[in-house]
């Protein structure tokens, strides 16, 4: 559990700046042309707001779920129909989500940097300890 919440942190501290800088500055800091051989993608608008909110703060609101495990009513629907707290189907999600992420990175994009491995890590580490038995048996609704 707690190795959990370290990653999804991790994710969420990071994501956060390099979203936030994608979105107010896009094409003045960062090269347009990176983006050119990017399917649907015609700028740093979309990617900006998928790392600040999808693994920006979806990732430190995931981290307080696994954490504490709090009872959103919100939340009841997919507590029922997982046999589990919400925060482990967004620790999954998250894990999935940017192992995709990192993929089409590699896919699509010239330049590579060391961070594409080390969240390619962070991406399976998520994944890998969504499905073990100490989270799972944490997460499990009562």
């Amino acid at each position: 559990m707690t190795a959990a919440v370290v990653l999804l942190s991790l994710l969420g501290v990071t994501a956060l700046p390099s979203g936030a800088l994608m979105l107010v500055f896009g094409s003045r800091m960062f090269p347009a042309e990176l983006l050119d051989g990017v399917p649907l993608v015609h700028g740093y608008l979309a990617p900006g707001l998928t790392l600040f909110v999808g693994f920006g703060l979806g990732s430190l609101v995931t981290a307080y779920g696994v954490a504490r495990r709090p009872r959103w009513s919100c939340m009841r629907w997919l507590e029922a129909r997982s046999g589990r707290h919400w925060s482990w189907l967004a620790l999954l999600l998250l894990g999935v989500g940017q192992g995709v992420w990192i993929g089409l990175e590699y896919a699509y994009l010239d330049e590579t940097s060391f961070l594409q491995p080390t969240y390619g890590l962070v991406a399976v580490g998520l994944v890998a300890l969504a499905m073990t038995g100490s989270v799972r048996r944490w997460l499990r609704t009562p």
